[in-house]
């Protein structure tokens, strides 16, 4: 883990180098960054440096992670290494290595941007050039930050857990197990929302936070991944209070939001997630189960186009390209009220309000051109019901996967072929087995 983090402190400089919409704003001299001169006493335009390397650099590898988490979540196919086809899907006799890409890389992604939060955090804390209102911003801001990116590697390693406190890459916190590691998140994203009450922020934000661009709009960001993490410990009156505070609308936009954005100009990236349609060879392709699954008249296949020519790789085959990203410059939502809407469903269901979880299921149908909902009341198949709309909602977004493991019904995703297995989690990479 050690050497990891030295490693993540020279990404740092370069993450600092490389950020959002870089061509249309000055964030100063980059060209020779140390972590020692952010925590001397920072400026105000050296602390918002940092601001924007972390939103930068937290863009990096999330088409992987949604790769990754698709796959093993059966909602796409991925034709390029062929580790995707094999290891991924369990085919045969192939076991999740420790040191391959889909854990290795993800996982320095992610730590990266917790060190540049720390940095922040330890910088902003010292810096006596900004005011104690200025300063609540930045902390809350990049608490925020660390502890999405902190819940993205627990979605892939599960029981495997975390290291939640990494501020000292010389002795980082033990490794967490699930409970631990999401209770750490949850208190983190507490202390980010104590710092954010009454805070200024002094930085500039991406398009990407369009509407969410003041303390007050963090906040709201904030406490709806607090939601996200509170259903995910079955913590329903937490949930319930996180998305009261949040930017949950029944009749809002669904893709109201914050998301990543990315750029053609010079320093900026393209949205890996993009794939063009008809293409061969690296292709994306989702799984034949959501048309097949899918309710007649549900507006959402659009986010699949049929193929001129079915593509096969090694005894599987699709006719349908994904469609979720359609360009390069598309946006990736970290959390959207499309999302809030069905945790509120979800918050509502568990707690036995089945009339107002009800309410807010025809929301999500309704929008999408079917009919509302005219099952039983109850329990078991409200779940049902709410587990098919967050699937066909949220597709390829990060989340199936996760969804079916909570409730347990990861046998119930389809296996394409006899020796296919599919997996609960990812192992820890082989920096951290190492470290142990």
């Amino acid at each position: 883990m050690k050497t990891l983090f030295y490693l993540n402190l020279l990404l740092l400089m370069l993450s600092l180098a490389v950020g959002l919409n870089s061509c249309q704003r000055n964030f100063g001299d980059l060209n020779n960054p140390t972590v020692e001169k952010y925590l001397e006493n920072a400026s105000q335009q050296q602390l918002n440096n940092l601001v924007n390397g972390t939103a930068s650099g937290a863009r990096n590898s999330i088409d992987l992670y949604l790769d990754v988490t698709g796959v093993i979540g059966r909602e796409i196919y991925r034709f390029a290494d062929p580790r995707y086809t094999t290891e991924l899907l369990g085919a045969d006799d192939n076991e999740l290595l420790n040191s391959n890409f889909y854990i290795t890389l993800n996982w320095a992604a992610r730590y990266r941007v917790v060190k540049n939060t720390n940095v922040l955090i330890a910088a902003a804390t010292r810096s006596t050039l900004i005011s104690d209102a200025q300063r609540k911003g930045y902390l809350g801001f990049a608490k925020t930050f660390q502890a999405h990116e902190l819940l993205l590697n627990l979605n892939l390693t599960y029981k495997n857990g975390i290291r939640a406190d990494v501020s000292d890459p010389d002795k980082p916190g033990p490794v967490l197990d699930y409970a631990k590691s999401l209770a750490a998140i949850a208190a983190l994203l507490d202390q980010g929302k104590t710092d954010l009450e009454g805070a200024v922020l002094a930085f500039p934000l991406s398009p990407g936070f369009n509407g969410f661009q003041d303390a007050a709009g963090l906040i709201q960001f904030n406490r709806a991944l607090a939601a996200r993490v509170a259903v995910y410990r079955e913590d329903w009156p937490s949930a319930k209070a996180a998305l009261e505070a949040s930017f949950l609308d029944l009749e809002g936009d669904l893709y109201r939001g914050i998301s990543h954005v990315y750029g053609t100009g010079t320093g900026d990236q393209l949205n890996g997630a993009f794939t063009p349609p008809q293409q061969n060879g690296d292709v994306r392709l989702a799984h034949p189960s959501y048309a097949t699954g899918i309710e007649a008249g549900d507006d959402r296949i659009t986010k699949t186009n049929i193929r001129n020519i079915a593509a096969s790789l090694n005894g599987l085959s699709g006719n349908r390209d994904v469609w979720v990203y359609t360009s390069g410059t598309a946006p990736v939502y970290l959390v959207r009220n499309e999302e809030l809407i069905l945790l509120y469903a979800e918050v509502n269901i568990r707690t036995q309000h089945f009339t107002e979880a009800v309410r807010a299921l025809d929301r999500i149908r309704t929008a999408h051109r079917l009919r509302p909902y005219s099952g039983l009341e109850e329990e078991e198949p409200l779940i049902d019901e709410l587990l098919q709309q967050r699937r066909y909602s949220l597709f390829f977004e990060g989340h199936r996967w996760i969804d079916v493991r909570r409730y347990r019904r990861l046998q119930q995703l389809p296996l394409d072929r006899p020796a296919d297995n599919v997996w609960e989690q990812l192992p820890l990479p082989v920096s951290e087995t190492v470290a142990l």
